[in-house]
C-alpha cells in the first residue's frame, strides 16, 4: 500500500515509455495504474505502524548488536506486547529490562543478555513540494513513512510537587534517535547512528499539547466532512474529553499554572510564550463548533440527551474563551469543503448511459415531428425494428386469415409488386398491434418519419401484368415473337420513368437501337442462351420494350 513510491517509480517509467521506447499502450497501462494509486491515496484508509526502540546490552549477545539500539517498524496493528513476545522467541535467555532509561555500565559488561524495549513515535519530515497546507489523508502518509528521526518523551517532576495543579512542574525528558537510514527500506529496522536528549519546560509541553488537540479535532472534522459515512463513536468522545470540565479538566489548569501574575514576575522571557498559548486557545473554539454541529446532524435519538449536555458545556465554554481571548473566525477551508458538491451528485452525472431511464426531454425531442439532430435517433433506422418489437401470435393468425381469403377472392391479386404486400402488412401490423400495446412512443415517432412510397410504385397495379411477362408486342415484319431476356426489368424501369413524364406508351419508338458489336464471348454471355436459337452472328431481332 505504499502508493507515493509505486507512483514515483511510474513516472520514471513513463518517461522511458514516452520518449525513448515511444510504446504508448504500455504508458497508457502505466498511467491508468497511476490514477488509481491516486485514488487510493484519498479514499482508502491505511493502518498506521508502530515503531519500537529495541537496545540489546549484555556481553552474550552477537557483536553486530552487542550494546546497540536498534528501531523496528512493527506489522499493522501489532501491540508493544506481541512485539515483545515475538522478538524474546529468538533469544530464550534474554532478560527484559523494566525501566526505559539507559543502562550502567555493570549491565553492559555482563555475560548476560538483557533487552529494552519501548514504543517511539516517528517524527513527521514533510518533502519540500508540500509548501501549503494539503489534506491530512496525504499527510498522514509521512508521519509513518520516509522518517529517520524519532523520539521518546518520558515525564520528569522538578521542584515541588504542586498536589493542586500538575502542570505547573512537569517537565519533559526528550530523548531524539537517528537511524542509519530511512525507515521502510530494504529492511524492517535500522541501527540508532546518533542519540541526542532535550528538556521541555511546562509551558512548552502546554503549547505542544493544545497544538496537537487543534491539530485532531481539525483532521477528525475534516474526515467527517469527506466521508459522512464515518462512525460518530470517536467523534463524540473527543469532544466530550475537551468540553466537559469534568473529563479532563480542560485548558484550566493551563490557566492556574501559567496566567498568573506570580509566574508572569517569575518567568519574564516566557511572555511571547504564554500569547501565543492564548492564541491556542482561542482557536479551538471555532473547531470545536465545526466538530459539534456535525455530532448534531449524524446523532441519534439514544445520545440526543448527551449532545444536548455536550452543546450546553460548549456554551459556556464559548463566552468565557471569547471574553477572555477573543474571538476567532472560522476557517474558510472548512466554509468551501462544506460548500461543495457531494461526490454523489457527481456520480450521478456520470452514470452510463444504458443505465438511465428515457428522460421527459428525450421522448419529448424523438416524438416531434420536426427533423432529429442526433444521428441514429429519426425513423428510418428504427423502422426495421418496429415489426419485429410489435408483432404478436395473434397478429400471425390475423396476416393468415387474411392471406388465406384474398387467394380465395382474387388470384391476380397475388401478383401485385412484393413492395405493395409489404407495406400493407406493416401498416396493419403496427395498427392492431398498437390496440393491444402500450408501445405508443415508437408508434408516434415513426409513423411522421416513414418515407413516403416511390411513385413508381403507385404504378405498379397499371404495369403489374406487364412485369412478370412478356409485353404483348404488335406484329413486326420478321413475325417472330421477341426472345426473353434479362434486359426486360431494365425496360420495365424505363417505360415508368416515361409515363411519369408524360410520356404514352404510343410515343416510344418501337425498334430500339441495335446492340453494339460483340468482341468476345464473354461481353455478352447472358445474352446467347437466348438467342442460341436463332444464330450465332446475327443481331438480335427487334422487339416491343
Amino acid at each position: 500500500q505504499m502508493w507515493e513510491e509505486a507512483i514515483a517509480l511510474g513516472k520514471e517509467l513513463a518517461e522511458q515509455y514516452e520518449n525513448e521506447m515511444f510504446d504508448y499502450e504500455q504508458l497508457s497501462e502505466l498511467l491508468r495504474k497511476q490514477a488509481q494509486f491516486y485514488e487510493n491515496i484519498v479514499k482508502v484508509i491505511r493502518p498506521k505502524p508502530d515503531y519500537f526502540a529495541v537496545g540489546y546490552y549484555g556481553q552474550g549477545f552477537p557483536t553486530f548488536i552487542r550494546n546497540k539500539v536498534f528501531i523496528y517498524r512493527g506489522k499493522e496493528y501489532e501491540r508493544r506486547e506481541d512485539f515483545e513476545a515475538r522478538l524474546l522467541t529468538q533469544f530464550p535467555n534474554a532478560e527484559k529490562m523494566k525501566t526505559t532509561s539507559p543502562p550502567g555500565d555493570d549491565i553492559k559488561n555482563s555475560s548476560g543478555q538483557y533487552i529494552q524495549c519501548f514504543t517511539v513515535k516517528p517524527k513527521l519530515d514533510l518533502p519540500s513540494k508540500f509548501h501549503k497546507p494539503v489534506s491530512e489523508q496525504i499527510v498522514s502518509f509521512y508521519r509513518v513513512n520516509e522518517v529517520q528521526r524519532f523520539e521518546y518523551s518520558r515525564p520528569v517532576r522538578k521542584g515541588e510537587k504542586n498536589p493542586d495543579n500538575e502542570f505547573a512542574n512537569m517537565w519533559i525528558e526528550r530523548t531524539i534517535y537517528v537511524t542509519a537510514y530511512k525507515l521502510p527500506g530494504i529492511l524492517r529496522w535500522f541501527e540508532v547512528k546518533s542519540v541526542f536528549m532535550v528538556e521541555i519546560s511546562p509551558l512548552e509541553n502546554a503549547i505542544e499539547t493544545m497544538q496537537l488537540t487543534n491539530d485532531k479535532i481539525n483532521n477528525m472534522v475534516q474526515q467527517h466532512l469527506n466521508d459522512p459515512n464515518l462512525p460518530i463513536n470517536p467523534l463524540s468522545m473527543l469532544l466530550n474529553g475537551i468540553v466537559d470540565p469534568a473529563v479532563m479538566g480542560g485548558f484550566t489548569n493551563y490557566e492556574k499554572a501559567f496566567f498568573t501574575e506570580k509566574y508572569m514576575h517569575e518567568h519574564p522571557e516566557d511572555h511571547d510564550k504564554i500569547e501565543k498559548l492564548k492564541d491556542l486557545i482561542a482557536w479551538q473554539i471555532p473547531f470545536l463548533a465545526e466538530g459539534i454541529r456535525i455530532h448534531g446532524e449524524k446523532v441519534t435519538d439514544a445520545l440526543r440527551p448527551f449532545h444536548e449536555r455536550m452543546e450546553a458545556c460548549f456554551r459556556q465554554l464559548k463566552d468565557k474563551v471569547e471574553k477572555q481571548y477573543g474571538v476567532r473566525a472560522v476557517l474558510s477551508s472548512l466554509d468551501d469543503r462544506r460548500g461543495s458538491r457531494p461526490r454523489s451528485m457527481v456520480r450521478s452525472f456520470t452514470m452510463p448511459s444504458s443505465s438511465r431511464p428515457l428522460s421527459v426531454a428525450s421522448v419529448s425531442s424523438i416524438s416531434s415531428d420536426s427533423t432529429p439532430s442526433r444521428p441514429g435517433s429519426d425513423g428510418f433506422v428504427l423502422e426495421p425494428l418496429l415489426p419485429k418489437k410489435m408483432h404478436s401470435r395473434s397478429q400471425d393468425k390475423l396476416d393468415k386469415d387474411d392471406l388465406d381469403k384474398d387467394k380465395k377472392e382474387k388470384k391476380k391479386e397475388k401478383r401485385n409488386s412484393k413492395h405493395q404486400e409489404i407495406f400493407d402488412k406493416d401498416f396493419k401490423s403496427t395498427d392492431i398491434s398498437l390496440q393491444q400495446s402500450e408501445a405508443v412512443i415508437l408508434s408516434e415517432t415513426i409513423s411522421p418519419l416513414r418515407p413516403q412510397r416511390p411513385k413508381s410504385q403507385v404504378i405498379n397495379v397499371i404495369s403489374s401484368e406487364r412485369r412478370f411477362s412478356v409485353s404483348p408486342s404488335p406484329p413486326s415484319s420478321q413475325g417472330t415473337p421477341p426472345p426473353i431476356t434479362p434486359r426486360t426489368k431494365l425496360s420495365f424501369s424505363i417505360q415508368s420513368n416515361l409515363e411519369l413524364n408524360g410520356m404514352s406508351s404510343s410515343d416510344i419508338p418501337d425498334v430500339p437501337p441495335p446492340l453494339p458489336l460483340k468482341g468476345s464471348m464473354a461481353d455478352y454471355g447472358n445474352l446467347m442462351e437466348s438467342q442460341d436459337l436463332i444464330s450465332p452472328t446475327t443481331s438480335p431481332p427487334a422487339h416491343q420494350r
